[in-house]
């Protein structure tokens, strides 16, 4: 519960903050105090969190030890006919004749028996012919394969704990770090350089809950690009055991920040533009020039034609265009980047596409060596949870007396669970032996 409550390996003032709305600002500081010193900000790494891991693990230990050798007896130990004494007691339903030649009882009964998925083998018992089968004997490892998963799972979670890491960095568009930090401020190197080359968010309409955004993170090694992949939520970037996951995401002011803009000309010219704020630019095939004068991330409009900003996210970027000929200043307009209505200019057609270097991405950053003990041992969990609930060890005893022109059969059966289901089974084996050519024990029910 406190691990749920209290976000690990954070900064202080997080959780300090989280704590005020519970104890109240001048307790606090105090209370983080005390649980620093628990070890409850960072309990998945405490010496007294791992020795519960351990003694859990050692608890699972010893009872699958003491209990598994009488269950792999049971398991490598072929089946055996029954004394005599074990079939005194038959249950109704259980009995039959089989009006057969002599010799031909036993073929039925494998037969019958194969029919509803046991494998049989016939021996002899006191002089008498006895027919055994059985089927899920290794369903009773199955609860021991599932202490086995849990052990791996545990194993995997302190791996992980030891060696890994969970980081965050925060790269502006064209930005490289070969390092990220943790929640308490330690710096952890990459061994190799993680580049942001753009960064794109998308919002709900007249909103600012985010739809998507998306990073184009490059990885670099060795002065070289050996790695560009575009990420977003759920689907991160791995490399050298490293993930990076999309995060967050925000703005930061710039003086290098790029307006992106494409010109469309009357004449069918194309031109694609990168300049700062106050740049002049000029363009191409006639005698003016322009520059970016003003802008906002998210542009409104009032009622009296005023224009301002709603918001610090990039919901509606606009940029405000200023067109000269010579010292003469045209025109100047909004230009917005969702709007193309806005995008028709004294000079043509001018899109503009993106404003660079201004937006930053946030990145979770994870190491885990400890993840593939783990998935194994959910492999291994699902196939022993499997084998303990949906494999049944069934064993069937039939013993063949033979009397004249026919011969009476007897049945006893065991199962370590769901004995309803082999019952079931057992009304078919009845069922079918009378078909092929017997006859249901008349003082049966």
């Amino acid at each position: 519960m406190a691990g749920a409550i209290i976000e690990q390996q954070a900064a202080p003032e997080k959780n300090i903050a989280l704590l005020g709305s519970i104890f109240g600002i001048s307790g606090a500081n105090s209370a983080y105090g005390i649980l620093d010193s628990m070890g409850i900000t960072n309990m998945y790494n405490s010496w007294w969190f791992m020795t519960l891991l351990f003694v859990f693990a050692m608890n699972i230990i010893v009872c699958s030890l003491d209990r598994l050798p009488g269950i792999l007896n049971i398991t490598r130990e072929p089946l055996k006919p029954l004394p005599e004494e074990r079939f005194k007691a038959v249950p109704p339903g259980r009995e039959a004749v089989l009006k057969v030649p002599d010799g031909k009882a036993e073929e039925m009964v494998t037969a019958a028996l194969k029919n509803i998925g046991f494998t049989a083998r016939a021996g002899k018992s006191e002089g008498v012919t006895q027919i055994c089968a059985e089927k899920g004997r290794y369903g009773r490892l199955g609860v021991y394969v599932t202490h086995l998963s849990i052990l791996f799972i545990l194993t995997g979670a302190v791996v992980g704990m030891k060696f890994g890491f969970t980081a965050e960095v925060k790269l502006l568009e064209g930005m490289s770090s070969d390092v990220v930090m943790t929640g308490n401020g330690r710096e952890i190197p990459l061994g190799f350089e993680i580049r942001c080359d753009d960064f794109d968010v998308s919002f709900y309409p007249e909103s600012e809950r985010p739809k998507s955004f998306t990073s184009i993170l490059t990885v670099v090694e060795e002065g070289g690009d050996v790695l560009t992949r575009q990420i977003e939520v759920n689907r991160p970037l791995r490399h050298r055991g490293i993930t990076f996951y999309q995060s967050g995401h925000g703005l930061f002011p710039n003086s290098d920040a790029l307006f992106k803009f494409r010109l469309n000309a009357a004449e069918g010219r194309t031109q694609d533009i990168s300049v700062k704020l106050l740049q002049r630019f000029e363009i191409a095939g006639s005698k003016l020039t322009a520059r970016v004068v003003d802008f906002s991330p998210a542009l409104a409009i009032n009622g009296e034609g005023e224009v301002f900003t709603v918001a610090e996210s990039m919901i509606n970027p606009g940029a405000m265009v200023e067109f000269s000929e010579g010292d003469k200043v045209m025109a100047g307009q909004w230009i917005l980047r969702n709007y193309p209505d806005t995008w028709e200019t004294p000079a043509g057609v001018l899109e503009f596409r993106d404003l660079w270097g201004v937006q930053y991405t946030g990145l979770l950053v994870r190491k885990d060596p400890g993840i593939w003990l783990v998935y194994f041992g959910f492999i291994l969990m699902a196939t022993g949870l499997y084998g303990a609930f949906f494999i049944t060890h069934n064993r069937i005893w039939i013993r063949l007396n033979e009397e004249e022109d026919a011969t009476g059969i007897s049945i006893v059966s065991s199962a370590n669970r769901n004995r309803s289901a082999l019952d079931r089974k057992l009304d078919r084996l009845i069922e079918d032996l009378t078909k092929r050519g017997g006859s249901p024990d008349q003082g049966a029910s």
